[in-house]
């Protein structure tokens, strides 16, 4: 938990809850707290109201270790109508020292935490927590078991009780939504001791799995320090799971309420948590790939300052990473390299502002593409790239090596190109897909025909078309054309042509790489007599 680790405590206790949820909340809270001080302002008015002849049903429980053994009928009266789960009718259906203790402690803070304890320190009194609730609780131990009473109460009058019934009922109504609400809440006093939890939070301390360095429950974990001069604190509690690698994250708010009680709340976090160390992690992983890369990276916020930068812009660029780091916007990113002449120099200062202008724009909607060359003799590729919520990437790649490579190839091809324009016999290449590819100037002359003047690609079928037509009847224009797609067989070959003037011409069929073939057109004398007998004409291969 490295990672989260340095997550701020000081976030939103709000992370990860709607704003719905969050209303709700404070409203559950709010009206469950002043309607527990209603029933304790009911409960005072009880100590003080009229004496009734008639003696009341004591409230009274007995335990025998941490489950409760017997309830008077006033005690059942009250289970029965706090029971928010499992069967009302059976108030004793799963009731332990802790279900009843949380029905007892709201108004008797000081109640032991456990019914051991409770036995340990019996018989004992334990006062109201309101100082004008004249009631105590009794602790006594009977024959190893234990008694707990509620003593020192006086009947309550026909308005009382009536007062009683709607403002529980209300109560009840307030709990069982309290319960339902998947998130921790409780009233606490100033000396941490919780006087109010819903279910969420009994099952959160109960957890055996999420324990304190020191052993003991998480409640002294949830419990925040809040400052004299505020009313309300937030923040991330991680509690230890006992796995090394794993905890559990919290958002806590604490705030006052009266004038010694606490409300607080918490928040499972842990997606949010695990969702931000994710991120971390991937921009972590970002910025080492960012690192390797050979091209020189800048981001642009929305704002146009350097949000992202990598190592190889500061070496194709030669800007200070202290410049870099400053964030400084896109203007003044360009006027230094400007002024570092790492990038052409503008014909004028009025229209570099209006280029950078442009620069934005083009970016923005990722048509921004330019080949710088500088004065060094580098060459530059400089692409503009848009990103999210306005943001702009600008890239920044030498090519010098891949221009230099270009021109020598281009210097090549001009040079070969050259030296079969030097040749007397025409000279022509075709592609196996019969695609017209290379061609010399005597071709050109001797059949009149230029494939550079065509718009479109010139075929065999066009050439052979035309010469075809110079020449008289002959088979070798067919030969030809069915020799130029053969994968297989391929020889040099030779045939005499005569064009309709009379001259004779030599042509020489040779494969190439590539699966190519070259065509050679050679014009021959004039020959007579038995000469021009002797002449033998060959067909291709197979």
């Amino acid at each position: 938990m490295a990672e989260a680790a340095t997550l701020g405590k000081g976030e939103s206790a709000m992370a990860g809850l709607g704003l719905w949820g969050i209303a709700a909340l404070v409203a559950i809270c709010t009206v469950a707290a002043g309607l527990a001080l209603a029933l304790f302002a009911l409960l005072e008015r009880r100590g003080t109201g009229r004496p009734n002849h008639a003696a009341p049903d004591p409230v009274a429980f007995l335990f025998d270790g941490e489950q409760l053994d017997h309830a008077s009928e006033a005690a059942q009266t009250i289970l029965a109508r706090t029971q928010l789960d499992g069967d009302p009718t059976d108030p004793f259906s799963d009731m332990s020292w802790n279900k009843v203790s949380r029905i007892l402690r709201p108004r008797f803070p000081d109640l032991p935490r456990s019914a051991a304890q409770a036995l340990q320190k019996a018989p004992c009194t334990i006062p109201a927590d309101n100082p004008q609730d004249h009631a105590r609780l009794d602790l006594v131990a009977i024959g190893g078991k234990l008694s707990v009473a509620i003593m020192g109460e006086a009947p309550p009058c026909a308005s009382d009780h009536h007062l009683t019934i709607i403002q529980t009922s209300e109560l009840r109504a307030v709990a069982r939504a309290a319960n339902l609400f998947p998130y921790p809440i409780w009233i606490s006093r100033t000396d941490g001791q919780v006087i109010w939890a819903n279910a969420a939070h009994a099952k959160l301390t109960n957890n055996p799995r999420l324990l304190s360095e020191q052993g003991q429950g998480i409640l002294s974990t949830l419990d925040l320090d809040i400052p004299e001069t505020s009313d309300e604190t937030s923040q991330r509690v991680a509690v230890e799971t006992g796995d090394p690698d794993r905890a559990d994250w919290f958002s806590v708010t604490k705030m006052r309420s009266g004038q010694n009680g606490f409300l607080n709340f918490a928040i499972d976090i842990n997606p949010v948590v695990e969702a931000e160390i994710a991120q971390h992690r991937f921009v972590q992983t970002l910025t080492k790939t960012f690192a390797q890369l050979s091209t020189g990276l800048a981001i642009f916020d929305r704002d146009r300052q350097l949000a992202l930068f990598n190592p190889a812009l500061i070496d194709l660029t030669a800007l200070p990473a202290e410049f870099l780091s400053a964030r400084p916007d896109l203007q003044s990113f360009f006027d230094r390299l400007r002024d570092n002449r790492m990038m052409p120099e503008p014909k004028n200062y009025a229209s570099w502002r209006q280029h950078i202008a442009d620069l934005v724009v083009a970016a923005s909607d990722g048509r921004y593409h330019e080949t710088w060359s500088l004065p060094s003799g580098l060459t530059y590729r400089v692409t503009g790239r848009p990103h999210p919520d306005g943001a702009i990437a600008i890239l920044i790649e030498d090519i010098s090596a891949e221009m230099s490579l270009t021109r020598r190839f281009r210097s090549q091809l001009d040079l070969g190109q050259a030296v079969i324009d030097t040749l007397d016999e025409g000279i022509v290449a075709f592609s196996p897909t019969g695609a017209l590819t290379l061609s010399n100037t005597a071709f050109c002359t001797m059949w009149k025909l230029d494939p550079e003047s065509s718009f479109a690609e010139m075929t065999a079928q066009d050439a052979t078309r035309h010469m075809r037509a110079m020449c008289t009847k002959t088979d070798f224009w067919t030969d030809l054309r069915e020799f130029l797609p053969r994968a297989f067989d391929r020889h040099v070959w030779f045939t005499d042509i005569r064009m309709k003037d009379g001259t004779p011409i030599e042509c020489r069929v040779a494969p190439i790489s590539g699966g190519e073939t070259l065509v050679s057109f050679r014009l021959r004398p004039v020959l007579q007599g038995a000469d021009a007998s002797a002449n033998v004409i060959s067909a291709p291969p197979g």
